[in-house]
């Protein structure tokens, strides 16, 4: 049996549930999703689209001038699947500009300025059509730190950050998602020929199993080992996982009062309603 097999159905109801309520619990209608063409950021609209209504969202496609052909394709074939409205927003101008100053930056640099300026386009278009940030983010790339913090991982509600990555094409392929976005090699498309799986140095495959143990079945980095895993990869998960905790929660308030906002002021998010 595939521990991280998903009942589809199920999954896909759960999570319209949970957008239609928790968007209008924030007191929106409407929503607006950054569509890269991947199969997170399209598995994110379909599900926005089938709990809110396509005439609700607004899909918001950031290339940049690297940015592959192939992925605006898959963006634009989404969209017209779909049949939500869409924006094309370049951010190749306000990228260069910050960069003249710093030719040197590397890939990194780069990478998460792009992430945080796509991140500032979402809220300022999020204000212009009255809708909420529908995040895209994953549980495997926010358990390695595969992401970024500010840019990516901002949103106002997120209904992806339960499912690992096989998980997501799972339910990419029960909901509908082109079989052409949901198969190909995942890439945040930050610059030409460059995959996830590339720079991670793994599968999401392989990775998914060993955080699953980790995570979900709680099982500690020696029963793995003695179990017959790879020692140095699952060490390696471990560290990714343990280093990247400062992204998974807000930032950490210094407490000098009675009731400091991180531990003694928690009410529930719709408190007072």
């Amino acid at each position: 049996m595939n521990a991280l097999a998903i009942d589809g159905d199920l999954v896909t109801r759960t999570l319209g549930g949970f957008l239609a309520d928790e968007i209008g619990k924030f007191g929106f209608r409407r929503a607006v999703v950054g569509l890269s063409g991947g199969v997170d950021s399209s598995l994110a609209t379909c599900l926005a689209a089938q709990a809110l209504g396509p005439e609700s969202v607004t899909a918001i496609l950031m290339p940049y001038r690297t940015s592959s052909p192939e992925s605006a394709a898959d963006a634009a074939l989404l969209v017209q699947q779909l049949g939500v409205a869409h924006e094309v927003i370049e951010i190749t101008a306000q990228v260069e500009a910050y960069f003249e100053r710093f030719p040197d930056a590397d890939h990194t640099r780069r990478g998460n300025k792009m992430a945080r300026e796509r991140m500032t386009i979402l809220y300022d278009r999020s204000v212009v059509h009255g809708a909420i940030v529908v995040g895209t983010s994953n549980k495997t790339e926010a358990l390695l730190g595969y992401t970024t913090l500010w840019g990516d991982m901002a949103c106002g509600v997120n209904p992806l950050g339960d499912l690992y990555k096989t998980q997501v094409r799972q339910l990419a392929r029960h909901v509908g998602v082109p079989e052409r976005i949901v198969a190909k090699n995942p890439t945040a498309d930050l610059w030409p020929g460059q995959t996830d799986e590339g720079e991670l140095g793994f599968t999401y495959a392989d990775v998914d199993q060993v955080l699953f143990a980790l995570v979900d079945e709680r099982r500690s980095v020696e029963e793995l080992v003695a179990a017959g895993a790879d020692e140095a990869f699952v060490g390696r998960v471990y560290e990714l996982m343990r280093n990247a905790q400062y992204k998974r929660r807000l930032p950490i308030v210094a407490k000098i009062s009675h009731r400091s906002l991180d531990r003694d002021f928690r009410y529930s998010r719709d408190w007072g309603r």
